[in-house]
């Protein structure tokens, strides 16, 4: 571990653990990322170097600023999509941990008229409204990468004050107030697309109401029941929970 990072070597830890809990749970593969916002410097975020979030160890987290540059001059070749990160906390300081995703239960919410609306309790952090965001609208024809500030700075206008943002045909950002908050919410998401998906076979479905989800929302992002959850998914995971 980078010597700097010694005084936060708790946090350096749960990151390790979310890339592998995340990876475990199957929403990310070879692919997606996830942040935390520097404990110790709020304009800067600590991310891991371009690898698969498999294989992340304490030694490939970086430092980043808000811009989407390393810290580190030296560091190794970064994610082409960190901006999506740092954007998202330039915007909004209520927001200490990012996770990106290209989870397959969501994209035909990315491509359809449908929206995605919160169905089961667990997936109640995920918020009432699940805003679209497609890079064709300003940028035109692209990679569908958000590899540029200006195109990070777009996406976090469209997340606005939501925890999640679908992009089309591509995935899911999500933002929330802990580490722990934000792998809850990315690992619940897909399931309430899936279960969405299959009610709306089924016909006519019920979505939480807005008084259901305020209600809900009054659970602290570091309360017992996160933490229990938390412990769960890293035990399946093998990893240190770091609490």
């Amino acid at each position: 571990m980078n010597i700097k990072f010694e005084s936060i070597k708790n946090e350096i830890v749960k990151l390790v653990a979310a890339n592998r809990v995340l990876a475990n749970e199957g929403i990310v593969d070879a692919y997606g990322h996830v942040s935390i916002r520097n404990p110790l410097n709020k304009n800067e975020y600590l991310l891991s170097r371009s690898l698969s979030p498999e294989l992340v160890t304490e030694e490939d987290i970086f430092a980043f600023s808000l811009d989407g540059n390393p810290i580190d001059k030296n560091s190794p070749t970064p994610y082409l999509e960190r901006f999506i990160h740092g954007s998202i906390y330039k915007r909004r300081t209520d927001i200490n941990a990012v996770v990106h995703s290209h989870a397959d239960e969501v994209l035909p919410f990315t491509i359809s008229e449908t929206p995605l609306k919160p169905v089961i309790h667990t997936a109640s952090d995920m918020g009432h409204e699940v805003p679209v965001w497609d890079i064709r609208d300003q940028f035109g024809d692209t990679n569908l990468l958000v590899t540029n500030e200006d195109q990070g700075d777009d996406l976090a206008v469209g997340l606005g004050d939501n925890k999640v943002i679908l992009m089309r045909g591509h995935g899911f950002t999500a933002a929330g107030r802990s580490l722990i908050e934000v792998v809850k919410v990315a690992i619940y998401l897909p399931k309430n697309a899936q279960i969405q998906l299959h009610a709306s076979n089924l016909g006519k479905f019920k979505s939480l109401s807005k008084g259901e989800i305020t209600i809900r929302s009054r659970v602290e992002p570091n309360a017992p029941q996160m933490v229990r959850a938390w412990e769960y998914w890293c035990a399946k995971a093998g990893v240190n929970p770091g609490i």
